[in-house]
This record gives structure tokens, sequence and C-alpha cells, in this order.
């Protein structure tokens, strides 16, 4: 696998710190981040909100997402709508907030990712398949041209419903730093199969830093 593997207590507490430490390690006076989806990511959202509170300036901050579904941005399903719940509203709001919009194509959001120099941070998880973002097995996605960092993608075997926009592997690795999130039991094998450098699609995550936080029940053997 790349990156570094920590096996934490509490994975919404660590994210919760590494993004504070981040920001505070920023080489611009701005700082970009990009979401994810899930019930990890939501809680991973609500302990930043607090924990930010006197650590982060928010108004600093330009929010992004690594993928979406093709849903109405308040639906249920919408990782935009999670984190405006989760985050966006608990902390008043963000500098600049970028939301995909799946009725628009990837290209306008190709557009805006490819203006940037790096991203300060991307926050992905991992899928009972060992997806991350929006990238399936199988998928076309994982074949994306190098120069090609959002794409509109769907998963090919139907596990995963409603086309997607997402990050392909180009558009994770402008990132500076990389945290993936992973807890539960039920994700113990998709990430034993990470870890043994299966071709599975969260093995190919690579950035310049790239750091896997992980709780015990997701570790399960791979704990101290």
């Amino acid at each position: 696998m790349n990156g570094e593997l920590v096996v934490v207590d509490d994975v919404a507490d660590a994210f919760a710190e590494r993004v504070i430490e981040a920001f505070r390690a920023r080489p611009n006076d701005d700082f970009s981040i990009a979401l994810s989806g899930g019930e990890t990511a939501r809680d991973c959202y609500e302990r930043l909100a607090t924990a930010s509170v006197d650590a982060i300036d928010w108004w600093k901050v330009a929010v992004y997402w690594g993928d979406e579904r093709a849903v109405p941005l308040d639906h249920e399903e919408s990782n935009y709508r999670l984190a405006r719940e989760a985050l966006l509203e608990r902390i008043g709001g963000a500098h600049i907030v970028y939301p995909m919009e799946c009725d628009q194509g990837a290209d306008p959001y190709q557009l805006r990712i490819g203006e940037l120099e790096a991203l300060d941070l991307v926050h992905l998880g991992l899928g009972p398949d060992a997806h991350t973002a929006s990238l399936f097995p199988g998928s076309p996605a994982l074949d994306a041209d190098p120069g090609r960092f959002v794409v509109m993608n769907h998963d090919p075997l139907g596990n995963n419903p409603y086309e997607r926009m997402t990050f392909t592997f180009s558009g994770i690795a402008k990132a500076r730093l990389v945290l993936v999130t992973v807890s539960g039991e039920e994700k113990r094998e998709a990430l034993a199969r990470v870890v043994a450098g299966e071709d599975v699609p969260a093995a190919r995550i690579d950035a310049p830093q790239v750091v896997w936080l992980v709780d015990r029940a997701a570790a399960g053997d791979l704990a101290p």
C-alpha cells in the first residue's frame, strides 16, 4: 500500500487533529480541502467542526469534493448535503465552497481543479469493495488519462447506485496530503486487500503524503 498506516482508537478524533495540523502547516495563507461522503466522513466532520472552533480560520478555507452522486445537492444521498449538515453549518461557512454539480458534467470541475497548483488536503474513505472516492473496481475511471483530474463514472457491477462525478487518481495526486479514514469491522477485508497490495482501486492512491487512519475494528490483525 502507499502511505502510512496509523491504527487509532478514534478515527474522527485523529482526523480532526490531522486537519488542524495541516492547516497550521499550510504553505500559503489560504487552505484547500476536498471532502468525502459516508458515515465515517460524517463523524469526522462533526468532530472537526467542534475541534476547529479556535484552531482553523474557515474564512481562509476553500472547500471542494472528491466525489459526488448525480442527485440534487439537497438529496439525502448527496455528499454536499452531508458535509453541509455535519461541518459547514456548524462552523458558519467557509471562504468559498465548490460543490460538484453532476448535471453540468465533469469539465467545469476539471478546469477548476486543473487551475490549482495543489490541494492542501484530500479526504477519502474506503468501500467494502475497496473502492475509494467513486473509483470502483472495473470502472473506466481507473484508467483515465493522466491529465484528467475529474470524470463522470459509474459502478459497472451495480453495487453502488447513481452516476458519479469523481476525482481520478491524478486528481487525488494533486493533494499535498491525503487522509484515508477507515472504521468498522465491515471494512476489515477491504483494508487487508489494500495492505496486501492486491489490484484494488484504493491500493492505487498516491500523493506526496498519504496517511491511513484506521480504527482497531477495521485493522483486525494489523493492529499492534
